[in-house]
């Protein structure tokens, strides 16, 4: 793979993307593109199918939406911002730093991951859980910091619905973005956890633990909007159309992504 697109092959690489502008160089740098870090894997596949198609290079940074959209209002040189929340683009053209209030490119969904071992299986669901907290075998349970990421706010939301929050807290572990809660869900003494179907079905995660779905009923729906900053230019720009397109609309299909609705 051309070393000019950034590639982050663990999980563990996107518990704190970096934002800060690269040194000058005597070319330009190929555009800043933030994504949810849901995104992980299906964000780079399209990458690289668009830097084959175009020959233009790309530069990917992943993390909590809620962060991405503070780095972007503090100066960060992000050209296109793929939040797992479409709130955060709102705020952000609300302020000045987009072009406009966004697109929808896909609606996430939330899912159980149980690693092994574990007193319940995903099968059974928030039930499952619900058992076992009630038999005193929960210790760790992960999801996202709900403060500032799409996926812990939904995790909370579906915990509140099965009435399962206050007794789940005392167990918590808050991910960084959802891509550390994964990590935490599967790390020695914990018992599962509440993160994006995108991450689950990843090749990285394969064999590592079971999962289910979370009823969308649960939980308001990840609406999934990509912006243009004020700083994008015409690589960028491109890259904004392609993701509407046919190739990265299957990708992300494949990925766990419902289709946009718009």
């Amino acid at each position: 793979m051309p070393p000019s697109v950034i590639r982050r092959t663990a999980l563990r690489c996107l518990a704190a993307a970096p934002f800060a502008a690269a040194p000058a160089r005597a070319q330009p740098q190929p555009p800043l593109i933030a994504g949810a870090a849901d995104l992980h894997f299906a964000l780079e596949e399209i990458a690289r199918r668009f830097q084959a198609e175009t020959g233009q290079a790309l530069r990917l940074s992943l993390g909590s939406s809620g962060n991405i959209a503070r780095q972007i209002e503090q100066g960060s040189p992000v050209e296109l911002f793929l939040s797992a929340d479409e709130e955060f683009v709102f705020r952000l053209h609300a302020g000045g730093h987009a072009r406009d209030r966004g697109t929808l490119y896909g609606i996430g969904r939330l899912a159980l991951l149980v690693p092994p071992g574990a007193p319940f299986d995903a099968a059974e669901g928030l039930e499952g859980l619900r058992a076992a907290l009630s038999a005193g075998r929960i210790r760790r349970f992960a999801i996202a910091n709900p403060e500032h990421a799409p996926y812990g706010r939904a995790a909370e939301q579906a915990l509140r619905a099965a009435g399962l929050w206050e007794r789940v807290q005392p167990h918590l572990v808050l991910g960084e973005n959802v891509a550390q809660a994964a990590q935490f869900a599967l790390a020695g003494g914990s018992q599962g956890g509440l993160v994006a179907y995108s991450l689950v079905r990843a090749p990285a995660l394969r064999g590592r633990g079971s999962h289910a779905l979370i009823p969308e009923t649960l939980h308001a729906p990840l609406r999934q909007r990509m912006v243009l900053t004020r700083r994008a230019g015409p690589v960028a720009e491109a890259f904004h159309a392609y993701m509407q397109g046919p190739a990265a609309r299957e990708i992300m299909r494949r990925h766990g992504f419902l289709p946009p609705e718009e």
